[in-house]
């Protein structure tokens, strides 16, 4: 019942978004049950399909367990987007420039991935600590230069051999992608997988059973009185900012290793601001953000079927997570609004 009653907000929410698709699908002159089955089929439908969703999942398990992180130290890490690109950037230079086998480019392209997301990350860290800059405007404006840099690289040193071009720069080598493993007629990725989740059960390790985490957590509700208590309150958010970077990193590390095999403009994918509505549904707990990113990502997947089977266009997708979002952040705040005013409403003690 405790489950139940802690859920059902969000259930509710959960059904009159979908509601609400449904009645958009009507108007669009979609049968809706078609599409929405469409949307399951075209991530789940085959063991190839099931593959392309997995390897979605992975860079928005990195992006999310790092925003984990940061939430818990009380920071909007919005410049996650910017983490990405700059991991990206930094994955794309070893890949383009170490010689040798694969075990020896893939360690290395995930170490520089890692340390460029760090490295981003602690400049909205140092802005917000020592510079009084908030870290919604410091990473926003990170995002930016980010994506001016990686348009900069692609037209500019890195354009492709002859021709300067916005689809990217030349492909790397073989020996500069991430392996993946044939099973059951298809190639699957692994070590992407393997990779975000480690991520998110890291993170939920920290958290909950650590020092660090006690502290870090301790400083995202209360910082000054953290610091009277004598813990390092801008030590303990440069961490924060470190952790969330270095996984925001790796996530770009694995989209130019994986899907891309290249650098292109669009390197994030989005990934930083769906990775920051995850966590939010999740409630900036680490436990649901592996099936809640799952979910948003088998969307984004099985939409292309919508256009190819039914005409309708696949951004029908982004509109159905943003009603879901919508809906569940109302249904929060009533739950919390409901909360708040019941002891003082009934006049219990």
């Amino acid at each position: 019942m405790k489950i139940l009653k802690t859920a059902g907000p969000t259930l509710v929410s959960l059904a009159a978004a979908l509601l609400v698709g449904v009645a958009l699908l009507l108007l669009a002159g979609a049968p809706p049950f078609e599409a929405l089955w469409l949307l399951v089929e075209g991530s789940f439908g085959s063991a190839s399909k099931i593959s392309a969703t997995l390897l979605a999942w992975s860079p928005l398990l990195l992006a999310s367990a790092g925003l984990v992180i940061t939430f818990a130290a009380g920071l909007w890490n919005i410049g996650v987007e910017g983490q990405i690109v700059v991991g990206a950037i930094a994955a794309s230079w070893v890949a383009r420039s170490l010689p040798g086998p694969v075990w020896v480019i893939l360690p290395a392209t995930i170490i520089a991935g890692a340390i460029g997301g760090l490295l981003w990350a602690l400049i909205a860290g140092v802005l917000k600590t020592y510079g009084g800059v908030h870290e919604i405007f410091g990473g926003l404006g990170l995002d930016f230069v980010a994506a001016g840099i990686v348009v900069y690289l692609v037209l500019g040193p890195w354009k492709r051999t002859g021709v300067a071009s916005t689809s990217g720069t030349d492909i790397f080598r073989e020996q500069a992608w991430m392996p993946e493993f044939e099973a059951f007629g298809t190639s699957w990725p692994v070590i992407p997988v393997a990779l975000g989740l480690a991520s998110v059960f890291g993170v939920w390790l920290l958290l909950r059973g650590t020092r660090f985490g006690l502290r870090l957590k301790a400083v995202g509700r209360n910082p000054q009185s953290s610091f009277l208590l004598g813990i390092p309150t801008n030590r303990y958010i440069l961490g924060a900012f470190a952790i969330g970077g270095a996984l925001a990193g790796v996530a770009g590390t694995v989209q130019v290793t994986t899907f891309h095999h290249k650098l292109v403009p669009s390197i994030s994918g989005g990934y930083g601001f769906l990775a920051i509505l995850v966590v939010l549904l999740a409630s900036f707990s680490a436990v649901w953000v592996a099936p809640i990113a799952l979910f948003f990502v088998a969307i984004s997947v099985g939409s292309t079927q919508l256009d190819l089977r039914l005409g309708l266009d696949s951004a029908y997708g982004g509109v159905l997570q943003g009603i879901i979002v919508l809906f569940v952040m109302i249904g929060g705040a009533w739950s919390a609004r409901r909360a708040s005013m019941t002891p003082t409403a009934q006049g219990e003690p």
